[in-house]
């Protein structure tokens, strides 16, 4: 029996490349300069908040990656069609996808409205299906590459106020693993990372010192910094699809 197909990458392809959706802050912009620190070309998605994504890349070439910025709007597949086409042809053959944008919206569930649970399923699942519908296509194209989807914990165990939240990232499970059973042949992997608790503009304005973190083994959340190398580096895996990666000390 044949071995599996490895990624193949272009001859005169000079760096890998990646595109990283949700990267105007918190841990999209880790996740980039992770890349970039391996002199990978970051492609940087945001919708609404530009001059942030603009200190992103920057830092990608700081820190020495290249790249470029994309805008789009997540929830629409048009926009989504747009941007990954538009990356393509920066790139010679894209090798990764990071699918990290999202939004939380804080609501117990009988009080949540209709345009709440909407917006929050919307952008993070719905958005997410979108994004798998147009990256896996080039990826299959140049025999193989890797997703990578930001999940959640809450998606396990749900969170008190966060019922949307908490379903849109439950659904991520499910959309990961059927991908990866339907792309696993063409060597196209594709996994679920979740990354802790993260004090970032999405998150709970919280002070890290006050917050009880009993149900963490080592009584502490995980360093952002070490979340995005294993971002990076689960990106890279040739033999391991359809897996959760939990960067916390918690049980699942």
């Amino acid at each position: 029996m044949a071995s599996p197909k490895r990624t193949v990458r272009a001859k005169h392809e000079t760096r890998p490349s990646v595109l990283v959706t949700g990267a105007s802050g918190g841990i999209g912009r880790a996740v980039c300069q992770a890349f970039a620190a391996a002199g990978w070309h970051v492609g940087v998605h945001y919708h609404r908040r530009k001059a942030e994504a603009e200190k992103t890349l920057q830092a990608v070439q700081v820190t020495g990656g290249t790249g470029s910025l994309y805008e789009a709007d997540i929830r629409e597949s048009e926009p989504v069609r747009r941007m990954v086409e538009a990356f393509c042809r920066q790139v010679p053959s894209p090798y990764a996808f990071i699918c990290n944008a999202g939004i939380a919206a804080s609501s117990l569930l009988l009080r949540q409205s209709n345009d709440q649970w909407a917006d929050v399923v919307q952008t993070n699942l719905t958005g997410a299906f979108h994004c798998f519908q147009t990256m896996a296509p080039p990826l299959l194209a140049h025999g193989g590459g890797s997703i990578v989807v930001i999940g959640s914990r809450a998606g396990f165990h749900g969170s008190t106020g966060q019922a949307a939240y908490a379903a849109s990232k439950a659904g991520l499970i499910g959309l990961v693993k059927t991908a990866a059973q339907e792309w696993g042949p063409q060597n196209v992997r594709v996994n679920l990372v979740l990354p802790g608790w993260q004090q970032t503009s999405m998150s709970e304005d919280a002070n890290l010192d006050q917050r009880d973190w009993q149900d963490h083994a080592l009584r502490r959340p995980p360093a952002i910094e070490e979340v995005a190398r294993t971002i990076f580096y689960v990106a890279q895996l040739d033999d391991m699809s359809g897996q959760v990666w939990n960067c916390d000390s918690r049980d699942l």
